[in-house]
């Protein structure tokens, strides 16, 4: 053995009768060692709790009156405690020792077909309903404290341990560290609210959700607090992998607001019992192959006859695995300055006048090309593909194009020709789409026109290449603002959003110039790009501020 997985002395001083071995778990409540109870030969857990409980003489009265109705709880989905323990300055939790492993290990290492995913979920509630009867609440509902038993049968662990240690609310350190784990909080207990069965319906739910989904139903990255932060004020991503009927009973789980989520385990476990039913047939519970103790209301619920087909026998039979996540390593209680979350969350700030006036300049923009009046100049129309043929126009003759400021064509007329014509260069012919300006330059004269082409507008590089512009500026703006909305960017995307907008802008403006023959000039584009940049940035603020803090 270790040292560093080795008991400590006062843990055996502790102890007199129980063989104390290995340390077999830990986390943020405590360090877990095997052993085994002498007198009965009885394998056994003992949880080691931290410190802070013995130098804090209120949390260690408190706890051990919790430790006292746990000790009562007797439902075969809950771990018994055996023994609590206060000695040599310890505070040691007694239980049963399983030795099936956690749903955490098999979820990854195996996986659950969605059934079974049910009937866990159905023996967790089980327990947590018989837990908040006697006036207990867990708070820490999570695949690794799922255990089970060499014959397959899951007990909760850890009953009220963190509500002992923060009184209900979640505690950080100053950098941002989690006391528990913040994939599966509610936002209420984040929130340091006050806390009701319906917390654990959340946690369960969640679990539930992961199990059948592989994935949570937030966004992992950006830290701890960047997680709880989405619990607050984030709506779940929508559960699409399972048939509605049992997705809507998940997801009413997973209600942000207390009061819309189920208000206790035993009305979901009807619920979610009588879902699996209609989705996976009435002997669903008979095929997971899962030892299940059921009320009577949620096993009458779990054979309901069903009104529509059962989702095909290999669908059922589908295992699912976790994915890979990034989730933040629970801190350790003792030698950590903790604060209530709710301290360091922010709240979204306000971003309706960002809004608005990115809508004031989107309208703007979009106006602009509608509005803006055309020059009033001489229409000189002409098919491209061939010499422009100017009237009224005497050798030598020059002829200048130019669209947005960029000269296109600059050409003198085609020798001896009668009336005077201009031969375009082939890609200019190929650029002019909608209108441009053409000046001609003639016996010491300077004449002005909107050349028009006859081809259709978009079969022109203006005209597709405005085209082009717009849905590129509009995809990379909509992928800039979805990773604002998830948190998975910050100020840099804000930035990134500058140069989209404008090019948008341009777009924008462009293209409806081209399809109404305007003949595009260089500052109403700059205006259009400039408005398009005000937009976009003010969306991306916008969109920022009222998806919170905690992008990387």
């Amino acid at each position: 053995m270790s040292p560093s997985t080795a008991p400590s002395p006062s843990v055996i001083a502790a102890l007199p009768q129980y063989d104390i071995g290995a340390q077999i778990g830990h986390g943020g409540m405590g360090v877990v060692y095997e052993g085994v109870h002498r007198p009965l030969n009885r394998p056994v857990a003992v949880k080691r709790l931290p410190h802070v409980l013995a130098e804090d003489a209120r949390m260690s009265a408190r706890f051990e009156h919790e430790a006292r109705l746990l000790a009562r709880l007797d439902h075969p989905h809950i771990v018994p405690v055996y023994d609590y323990v206060q000695s040599h300055g310890e505070h040691l939790l007694v239980m049963e020792k399983l030795d099936g492993g956690t749903v955490w290990s098999t979820f990854t290492e195996r996986g659950f077909t969605p059934p079974q995913s049910c009937a866990l979920a159905l023996a967790t509630l089980s327990g947590l309903h018989a837990a908040h009867g006697a006036g207990v609440l867990h708070l820490d509902v999570k695949p690794k404290n799922l255990l089970f038993t060499a014959q397959g049968a899951l007990k909760v662990a850890d009953f009220g341990i963190s509500q002992v240690v923060s009184e209900g609310a979640t505690l950080v350190t100053h950098a941002g560290q989690v006391l528990g784990t913040p994939a599966y909080l509610s936002p209420e207990q984040a929130l340091g609210n006050p806390l009701t069965p319906a917390a654990d319906v959340y946690g369960t739910a969640t679990v539930l959700y992961e199990l059948l989904s592989g994935r949570l139903p937030f966004e992992s990255g950006g830290g701890a607090l960047a997680m709880i932060q989405r619990h607050v004020h984030q709506q779940p991503r929508p559960l699409t992998e399972v048939p509605a009927p049992l997705a809507r009973v998940v997801m009413r789980g997973i209600e942000r607001d207390p009061q819309a989520r189920y208000r206790n385990a035993e009305t979901f476990a009807i619920d979610l019992a009588g879902a699996a039913a209609e989705v996976f047939g009435p002997d669903w519970l008979l095929r997971a192959s899962l030892p299940v103790h059921l009320a009577p209301q949620v096993a009458a619920a779990s054979t309901r006859p069903s009104s529509h087909p059962s989702v095909p026998r290999e669908t059922v039979n589908v295992l699912v695995r976790a994915t890979a996540v990034d989730l933040p390593s629970p801190v350790r209680l003792d030698g950590q300055t903790l604060i209530p979350a709710r301290d360091l969350l922010e709240r979204p700030k306000p971003a309706r006048w960002f809004g608005l006036a990115a809508a004031v300049f989107a309208l703007v923009a979009l106006a602009l090309p509608i509005t803006l009046p055309g020059r009033d100049l001489p229409v000189l129309e002409s098919d491209l593909s061939k010499p422009v043929v100017v009237a009224g126009v005497v050798e030598p003759a020059r002829l200048t194009v130019t669209a947005v400021g960029i000269t296109l064509a600059d050409v003198t007329a085609v020798p001896q020709s009668t009336p005077v014509a201009f031969e375009l260069p082939g890609a200019a012919r190929w650029i002019v789409g909608g209108a441009a300006l053409a000046t001609v330059e003639s016996g010491g004269q300077r004449t002005e026109y909107s050349l028009r082409p006859t081809e259709n507008p978009m079969i022109s590089i203006m005209g597709v290449g405005s085209a082009v512009l717009l849905l590129f500026t509009l995809a990379y703006l909509e992928s800039l603002l979805r990773s604002l909305r998830r948190r998975q960017s910050g100020a840099a995307a804000v930035v990134a959003s500058a140069p989209l907008g404008f090019g948008l802008g341009v777009a924008v403006w462009l293209l409806p110039s081209v399809l109404l023959r305007h003949e595009p000039a260089l500052w109403p584009a700059l205006v259009g790009g400039a408005l398009g940049l005000a937009a976009a940035v003010c969306t991306a603020v916008a969109t920022r501020r009222a998806a919170g803090p905690g992008g990387r």
